[in-house]
Order: structure tokens, then sequence, then C-alpha cells
């Protein structure tokens, strides 16, 4: 699984002119699923993301979790994450996971991180048209690949 985490200041998912996700202080996460990711990869990145220290504390240190700032989380899926570019100009998807794959470990990882923050944990539509709108608080982005746990 590949994800990029924003932190972000307002976060929202907008599907055919219609508000489905906002949040205000949190984490906006893109995730791509391929066909070789496991629960193990959904079980490693949903704690990673719920711990990982990337918000200020009272001396403006990246010192805090979501988790410690109480923040909230909205989670799309973006098969593009998976793009292979290395040839010609035209982006290929071939590592992406097919909806039937997909969309199963897509709802575990979204269970898994509710389970992690112990709250609900917005998202998009999986394979929806969205818009997602953001303000990135810092800027902060951070990339995780569950396959380069580095």
């Amino acid at each position: 699984m590949k994800t990029v985490i924003q932190r972000v200041s307002q976060a929202s998912v907008t599907i055919a002119s219609k508000i489905v996700a906002e949040i205000q202080k949190g984490l906006l996460v893109l995730v791509g699923i391929e066909d070789t990711d496991t629960q193990e990869d959904i079980d490693w990145l949903a704690a990673k993301i719920a711990n990982i220290r990337i918000f200020g504390d009272d001396y403006e240190v990246m010192n805090l979790s979501i988790k410690d700032v109480d923040g909230e989380i909205i989670v799309v899926s973006q098969f593009t994450l998976h793009a292979l570019t290395k040839k010609g100009n035209r982006p290929s998807y071939v590592k992406a996971s097919k909806p039937q794959i997909a969309i199963p470990l897509y709802e575990n990882f979204v269970q898994q991180l509710e389970l992690e923050l112990s709250k609900k944990v917005q998202t998009g539509t999986f394979g929806a048209d969205m818009k997602v709108a953001l303000i990135n608080d810092g800027p902060v982005t951070i990339l995780i690949d569950s396959k380069n746990p580095i």
C-alpha cells in the first residue's frame, strides 16, 4: 500500500456537487492498493499513521500524533499512486488493484484506522470522481509505502 499523508487545517471531498466528507485539523490520507497488499500491510500502515508525530507541540516541534491532538482523518482511494512512468508519457496503472481486490482492502484499512484512533474516519467513495480540497498545514506531506518501510 502506498499513501500520501497531508497534515491539514481543513479538507473536504465533494462528489457530484455534494460534500461527502469534511474535517478541520487532521490528516488527508490518499491510499493506493496493489494486489500484493495484505492485512499485515493494513495493520502496519494504520498503526504508523495513527502514531506518526507530525503535529506541533507547545514549542512547534513535531512531537504529537493525530491521536495526541484529537484530529480527524479523511481517507481517499487513489489508484494513481501506483502509476508507472518510466516509459513514454502516458502512465501505466497495471500495479494498481482492480476494484474486486482493492475495495475490501480499502474498507479493512479504514476500519483498522478507526480501531487505532477509537473514532470514526471519514472517506470519499471508492472509484468515484471526487473533488478533494485541502489546506495543507505546514506544508507537511509524508509518503509511506508499506512495501518499503524505512
